[in-house]
């Protein structure tokens, strides 16, 4: 009985032992909350599981969220700050209160291409807005993925050829003000709009246009109600993959190199990705019945910069920082 009594003892010690330590490692998994406004379905939802997330490997937990069900878009940063997020895909407009000095690189028409966004966008050129960032707004941009060039999509068939010809048209832009100045730039009337409801906007009425990359544009069907694809060019678009300094800060060096190294895999990932339907798109479109053409480039990019000089915008930029952008 002893000998029983003795055995059941020690099987349940043994349990006990096997259940800390299964304990003990989840604990010692690193946990990383994500909030994203894209839908799960789309395409870059996807590389982010497999190429940022499956490259973290066993010693971290992953949750993604997505279609803004987490947090809403334009609060994501305040949200990291408060200790409530640890890491999303931001605009650089969503730095611009914090960080004024970010808003040159919102500028519309900056870019003159993808190869001339990534030079600029690469650690070197802008180190110190980085660190600005970092010592200003608590969040450290990990990478600045390719998201695609933003063009207009417009209900009707006006023909939109320079930027007069946006008067009175009811543009979305995503909410804050440094995207408002950009759909005022253009020479639309910016209208403030999450998201999630745009397609539901162009179907009522309540807007007549949105700006946004072309895949974005077909995993979200807005060419299911709108009639014209405008090849403006005017944002060669990237997100800031961000991470918080807390969480940052909390892992070890490996840990940090480890986040770094996943962050830029999902970088070239969706760069790539981007690239390719990009070159697919616009026969897609054309053959979805929509009209797509291409304006005035010339008289748009002049308008655009003019507003910009004459803006607070520009007041913000770092002394010397747009030369030494041109010379790129």
């Amino acid at each position: 009985m002893h000998s029983l009594t003795t055995r059941l003892m020690g099987g349940a010690a043994a349990l006990a032992i096997a259940l800390f330590a299964t304990a003990a490692f989840a604990q010692d998994k690193v946990q990383i909350i994500y909030s994203d406004t894209v839908q799960e379905a789309d395409v870059r939802s996807k590389l982010l599981r497999e190429e940022f997330g499956g490259c973290l490997g066993d010693q971290f937990d992953f949750k993604p969220y997505f279609g803004a069900t987490l947090f809403k878009q334009g609060t994501e940063l305040t949200a990291m700050q408060r200790g409530n997020l640890d890491m999303a895909n931001l605009a650089i407009f969503d730095f611009y209160n914090q960080v004024p000095q970010t808003s040159i690189l919102g500028t519309a028409y900056l870019f003159r291409d993808y190869d001339h966004m990534r030079k600029v966008m690469s650690p070197a050129p802008l180190a110190d807005l980085w660190k600005q960032i970092e010592e200003q707004a608590k969040v450290k941009v990990l990478a600045n993925p390719y998201i695609g060039t933003r063009h207009l999509n417009l209900r009707g068939d006006k023909k939109i050829m320079e930027p007069a010809d946006l008067a009175g048209v009811k543009l979305r832009m995503p909410g804050g003000e440094g995207w408002q100045f950009v759909g005022e730039a253009l020479g639309a009337n910016p209208t403030p709009m999450a998201f999630t409801e745009v397609y539901t906007g162009l179907q009522t009425g309540a807007i007549d246009a949105q700006d946004n990359p072309l895949p974005a544009n077909k995993s979200m069907k807005f060419y299911e109600v709108t009639d014209q694809i405008v090849l403006t060019g005017h944002l060669i678009a990237n997100n800031q993959f961000t991470i918080s300094m807390s969480k940052w800060e909390s892992m070890t060096p490996e840990q940090q190199a480890k986040v770094q190294e996943c962050a830029l895999n999902f970088e070239a990932a969706l760069d790539k990705e981007t690239i390719r339907q990009e070159a697919e798109l616009v026969a897609f479109f054309k053959g979805e019945g929509l009209e797509v053409y291409e304006p005035n480039k010339e008289a748009f990019r002049n308008h655009v910069l003019e507003k910009y000089k004459a803006s607070k915008f520009s007041a913000d930029w770092p002394e010397g920082l747009l030369d030494k952008i041109n010379a790129l």
